[in-house]
This record gives C-alpha cells, sequence and structure tokens, in this order.
C-alpha cells in the first residue's frame, strides 16, 4: 500500500499533466496508508480516511487539493 507521506517524497499523488503517452482508461481510485481517494473529473475526492486520521491530516499531505465526500467514511 503506498504511503500518503513519504520523507524522501514531495507526496505519493502529485498534481499535473503527464508527459507520457496515455496507454489505459487511467486511475478512478488511489488507497493509501491515509485514506481512499477517487479521481473524478473535477479532482480528487476523499471517500475514507484510516482509523486515527483525521481528514486535515489528510489535506495537510502533499498534493492537489482534495475534496470530502459528502458520505466520508471514517477509521473502518
Amino acid at each position: 500500500m503506498p504511503e500518503g507521506t513519504a520523507a524522501d517524497s514531495p507526496g505519493s499523488v502529485v498534481d499535473g499533466e503527464c508527459t507520457l503517452p496515455l496507454t489505459g482508461w487511467g486511475v478512478q481510485r488511489v488507497i493509501t496508508d491515509l485514506g481512499v481517494l477517487d479521481v473524478t473529473r473535477s479532482g480528487l475526492m476523499l471517500r475514507e480516511v484510516a482509523p486515527g486520521i483525521s481528514v486535515d491530516e489528510v489535506r495537510a499531505a502533499p498534493g492537489p487539493e482534495l475534496a470530502v465526500a459528502a458520505d466520508l467514511v471514517v477509521g473502518v
């Protein structure tokens, strides 16, 4: 499982455009040790946070801005 943050990295999820040819449909969901993010047309949507992790901690991790789902699942 990828880490949401790493000491030697700016972040596991990066904001920007791919400079390589796209060969598939793309990523629809990202699962890290911090939580579960859905990739939507408008950006990242936080769907679940891991046990002991707050929404603020996920938002503080390096990476693009994210929206929080109205039906967010906490600590399951």
